[in-house]
């Protein structure tokens, strides 16, 4: 099988080493690696991982933190397997903390070509969600990191932030990401312009959105059902305590019914305080998720921190289910909404009670879920998402960069 980049055939078959720390809890930026790692095993490709698990217990974990800024042991096994194997090209997801950014260091002293997808902000902020104290925050954007120590961003301790700010100066001083990087992968333009304010080149960042299978037709308009779903971490960022007030304020419809799909921290304070109509459903498997997706009503995302591409967000989309998000960061862009009241302010439970009160229009429902199914085939589809992947690897192999050479 052949593609095309511009004029150019592509052959099938790159040989792609997939670099990426699992997460302890797994979540949307493990499903994205996992996704993606289909996605092209499928299209003819070879694809190698190269997985690492960050340890458990407190001496290992105290020590790989220590390192996290530079661990020559880990550097020293990623030259091994590239000799082994010789990828094409090196794709870059997570290395905290157990890899480490010695890895990309590695990768371009061996001459594999490496591209990093940027799912969040670890390289601008100890906590990577550029999120404190309840609110949005960029105290450390084109500055210095060591805000997050003072304020203990990371996990809530001085050491722990201290190790991530030491990653993110040490690695910003060695300039590791902007000289052995070639091309970065932003989740939007939002994302895209806090990391150019952050110091890494313009030109070397282009926005890449995540993708999701086609879930297949829906067998009812959304109008038909009475649920509502969220789907996602239950934590601080993700501002469900803002739905779960506006819920008991407003209740859309009397007949509504809000299924929370989910685990995390707050679970217990969430459910103990959650008003009628509000079941809780914890973690459920992936294809009950698309079920619950293709039979709902709309999908809530209250989030209250620079999300990046939520992959509940784009499975909604996909469905042709409604989406009613927090106006903020990069979402708006995402689900480009005609109707601005879809896109509540975050936080507020007033304009999200006014959101909700869209759900009780059966019309409007259905346009707009058929409004974001139109938007999933134009950019979220898996079709679209290999094309972008193969040309963000043609281009970094080739040196090619967007306006011109590296």
């Amino acid at each position: 099988m052949l593609r095309r980049r511009g004029d150019e055939a592509i052959g099938s078959s790159m040989r792609i080493l997939q670099v990426h720390t699992r997460y302890r809890e797994p979540g949307g930026e493990d499903a994205v690696v996992s996704a993606e790692a289909g996605l092209l095993t499928r299209a003819g490709h070879e694809v190698i991982p190269y997985v690492a698990e960050n340890p458990t217990g407190a001496l290992p974990t105290a020590t790989s933190l220590a390192l996290s800024a530079w661990n020559p042991g880990a550097a020293i096994a990623l030259r091994q397997a590239v000799r082994r194997v010789r990828p094409d090209v090196a794709h870059v997801h997570n290395t905290w903390y157990a890899l480490s950014p010695s890895v990309v260091g590695a990768l371009a002293a061996a001459e594999v070509p490496v591209v990093a997808t940027l799912h969040n902000y670890r390289l601008l902020c100890a906590n990577a969600l550029l999120f404190r104290d309840g609110r949005p925050c960029e105290d450390c954007v084109g500055t210095n990191p060591w805000p997050g120590v003072r304020h203990r961003c990371y996990r809530g301790s001085a050491a722990a932030s201290a190790a991530a700010a030491g990653m993110i100066a040490a690695n910003r001083a060695l300039r590791t990401w902007n000289r052995h990087v070639r091309l970065f992968l932003a989740l939007n333009d939002f994302a895209r312009d806090r990391f150019v304010r952050g110091g890494l080149p313009a030109h070397k960042i282009r926005v890449k959105q995540n993708f999701v299978a086609d879930p297949g037709p829906r067998r009812q308009p959304p109008s038909a059902s009475a649920t509502v779903l969220y789907v996602g971490r239950l934590s601080a960022e993700k501002g469900v305590g803002t739905v779960l007030e506006a819920w008991r304020t407003e209740l859309a419809a009397p007949t509504l019914e809000l299924l929370v799909v989910g685990d995390g921290p707050l679970r217990a304070e969430l459910e103990r305080t959650a008003p009628p109509n509000v079941r809780f459903l914890g973690r459920v498997a992936p294809s009950e998720v698309r079920h619950l997706m293709l039979s709902s009503r709309a999908l809530l995302l209250p989030s209250v921190w620079y999300e990046g591409q939520p992959i509940a967000a784009l499975e909604a989309l996909a469905s042709g289910l409604p989406v009613v998000a927090s106006r903020l960061g990069g979402i708006p862009s995402l689900l480009e909404l005609a109707d601005e009241r879809w896109l509540p302010a975050p936080g507020d439970p007033s304009s999200w009670s006014q959101a909700l009160g869209l759900l009780g229009d059966g019309a409007e429902v259905d346009r707009t879920g058929a409004q974001l199914r139109r938007r999933y085939e134009a950019h979220f589809s898996e079709q679209v998402g290999l094309r972008l992947l193969e040309e963000a690897y043609l281009d970094a192999r080739d040196g090619v960069a967007r306006h011109g050479v590296w």
